[in-house]
């Protein structure tokens, strides 16, 4: 019986030191001499085998070798040996196939080296073969596992840039589960869910249809295998759709139809907590190597430490954009004549918070003050001091100051707050019977004017110092600019966020906005969408903006009809002349049936004003259109203290004023001014009189 097993034959002893014949033939390399001039080529045992020829069979012709050999390559080792001798070579070197008798490729190796004559002819070429078919297969072996390892590692490389990017959920949930990525992980399909308050919610799912609304949200204690992961904090193998239905019974109707044959759910755990978990859906896949699952774990580490980042971003910018909607009017007044719309957008980078703010503010006499200013900065801070700035813009403008006082005011207010920052703020007073426009700019960009057919202008005119820098260095004049807005026409008052871009020109951005604005809709709310949209395509969004559109509608035009009567104290035919005056001025305008009301109410509130204050008082009536045309009265005095409504006794002779304007007027009431009060009733008229 044979002691040896097969293929571990030892082989004959070898002489000491072998020869170079020994030496070949025990690496299974064979000899050959190849005659030129005779063409015969010799070839030894040990190379006649690599060719699975016998030596009895071979008849020293290189053709019958050719015999042996695929024809394509037959063609290229003639080639290759032919360029060989031709371009003055020594030595050559190459790989071919030949075809042994069990139909079997091998490949082979040869090597040899050209004997040239004087002249540089070639006349012999003697050389070895040798079966490198092993060999080949080997470097095969490692070039598949050097591409393998090159492929896992551009796996790891091209996800970690792509999340680098990401900045929110959102981001990373695109990341992972658009087509691209789900082709850097192999997967067909993929399923991202988070933690929170105990309740796993699904985020994204990489394939289109294959959401399903009850399984959005689950409990980390159910039966799923995102749950599983992130109850354990280990990853889960399934190899087989059987192992999927059989261990999950209650997902495998979901996941049938997406013809998945293998899943890797893992666990995203961040500093030590679980935040949520991945699957990934494989088709045509029965396994998971070693390799490969470390692979996938080391991807869900970095997933999951973006995707914590992430989640903190989000809360940043929620929190963020809280404090800021907080800062920001909850809604727009509506104004009699006017149209208002207004659009804030926090910047794209960074907290997403800034300085801009926008206003309206209802005035006395059917007006609106409307005002954009940008307190300097991108932080809480800058949206602290907006807040405090917007309300202080607001209370002045109330109190029935003149542009001019009400930016005065508001810088002397922001120096005085503990605060390095300062403001820009366009602020503009606008009456709805006449469109008169005064407006004041400290430091800010100037507003537009859309005209009813569409064309765009600027509103030119002086500009003052910043908020806060006027009242430093003690300049507070603000000069006003007046313009007329028709009725029909548009303006528009924005921060420079809208129109800025990092490297440009200032004016084309402007430009660009007025192409914008001519070309845009009608509407104001549509027409603001339409700029937020197109600007900040072309600026980035990098910067916090605030825009603010005042329309002045069709109805609010008309003749200004407008009374003015100072009556002096001490002076009873003042008053007897006003009465005069508001008589006619009711009559020539076309409401003659309420001017007793209105003669009674003025008379009221101008001997209230007398007798209680230390001066005189402003009379003024108008005609206010827009809306249901109405007649407004107007006593304005220099006294702080109100007016209010009593029931005198029967005895009393007098407290019964107020009581008289309460039941005459439709409404009436009072407002603060900068130095005094103003208290006023409006009367409603039949739509006939606004002609």
């Amino acid at each position: 019986m044979d002691e040896h097993p097969a293929g571990s034959r030892p082989d004959p002893p070898a002489p000491w030191p072998a020869g170079p014949d020994a030496s070949l033939a025990l690496n299974r390399m064979g000899s050959f001499d190849w005659d030129l001039d005779t063409g015969l080529l010799h070839l030894d045992p040990v190379a006649l085998g690599i060719y699975d020829l016998a030596p009895e069979e071979y008849r020293s012709d290189p053709l019958q070798l050719g015999e042996r050999m695929p024809p394509e390559e037959r063609a290229a080792v003639d080639a290759h040996v032919s360029r060989a001798m031709k371009d003055g070579s020594s030595t050559y070197g190459y790989y071919f196939r030949v075809l042994p008798r069990d139909g079997a490729d091998r490949w082979v190796h040869t090597q040899g080296h050209i004997h040239r004559d004087a002249l540089g002819r070639p006349r012999r070429v003697i050389g070895i073969l040798r079966d490198a078919t092993d060999e080949l297969a080997q470097a095969a072996d490692r070039l598949a596992l050097e591409r393998e390892r090159a492929r896992r590692a551009e796996v790891v490389q091209g996800t970690a840039a792509a999340l680098a990017h990401a900045v929110t959920v959102q981001d990373v949930t695109a990341v992972l589960s658009d087509p691209h990525g789900l082709g850097r992980l192999g997967a067909a399909s993929l399923v991202l869910g988070v933690v929170e308050n105990g309740r796993v919610r699904v985020l994204a799912e990489g394939r289109e249809g294959s959401n399903v609304p009850e399984l959005e949200w689950t409990r980390v204690e159910d039966d799923f295998p995102l749950s599983e992961v992130i109850r354990t904090r280990g990853p889960l193998f399934l190899t087989s759709a059987e192992e999927f239905a059989a261990r999950y019974p209650r997902l495998w109707p979901y996941i049938r139809p997406l013809g998945a044959t293998a899943a890797a759910y893992l666990p995203l755990v961040a500093q030590g907590r679980p935040i949520g978990g991945l699957g990934l859906l494989y088709h045509g896949k029965d396994s998971f190597p070693a390799e490969e699952r470390d692979l996938l774990l080391a991807l869900s580490s970095g997933i999951a430490q973006s995707l914590q980042r992430a989640m903190l971003f989000d809360q940043e910018h929620d929190l963020a954009k809280s404090l800021q909607t907080a800062m920001l009017p909850r809604s727009l007044p509506e104004v009699a004549g006017f149209t208002v719309a207004a659009r804030y957008r926090s910047a794209r980078t960074g907290r997403d918070i800034g300085g801009d703010w926008y206003d309206a503010v209802p005035l006395p006499g059917g007006r609106v003050g409307v005002m954009v200013g940008d307190v300097q900065g991108h932080d809480t801070h800058a949206a602290a001091v907006m807040g405090q700035l917007r309300i202080a813009l607001r209370a002045y403008a109330a109190e029935g100051h003149s542009p001019a006082t009400v930016m005065a005011r508001a810088s002397v207010f922001l120096c005085e707050l503990d605060t390095d920052r300062f403001a820009t703020c366009v602020y503009a007073d606008v009456e709805a019977a006449t469109g008169t426009v005064r407006l004041v700019r400290a430091g800010h960009l100037a507003p537009m004017l859309r005209h009813a057919d569409g064309w765009c202008r600027q509103v030119p005119g002086p500009v003052g110092l910043p908020l806060g820098l006027s009242a430093q260095f003690g300049d507070l004049e603000y000069p006003v600019t007046c313009v007329e807005l028709a009725a029909g026409e548009t303006l528009l008052l924005c921060s420079d966020g809208l129109v800025e871009r990092p490297g440009a020109d200032l004016d084309e951005g402007m430009a660009l906005l007025g192409r914008s604005v001519h070309e845009g809709p009608r509407d104001p709310e549509a027409l603001a969408d339409r700029l937020c949209e197109v600007m900040a395509e072309q600026t980035g969004g990098e910067d916090d903006m605030a825009l603010l559109l005042l329309t002045r509608l069709e109805g609010a035009a008309g003749p200004a009809r407008l009374l003015h009567q100072y009556v002096a104290p001490a002076d009873p035919q003042a008053l007897v002349a006003a009465r005069h005056l508001i008589r006619e001025a009711v009559h020539s305008w076309g409401v003659p049936e309420r001017s007793d009301e209105v003669e009674l109410v003025a008379d009221e509130l101008v001997t209230n004003a007398l007798r209680h204050t230390d001066g005189g008082a402003l009379l003024s009536l108008r005609l206010l259109a827009g809306g249901r045309p109405r007649l407004r009265i107007e006593v304005q005095d220099r006294s702080s203290a109100l007016p209010r409504r009593i029931e005198p006794g029967w005895e009393s002779t007098s407290g019964r004023g107020m009581l008289l304007v309460d039941r005459v007027a439709d409404v009436w009431g009072v407002d603060p001014r900068g130095a005094g009060k103003c208290v006023w009733g409006e009367f409603l008229v039949a739509r006939g009189t606004e002609g």
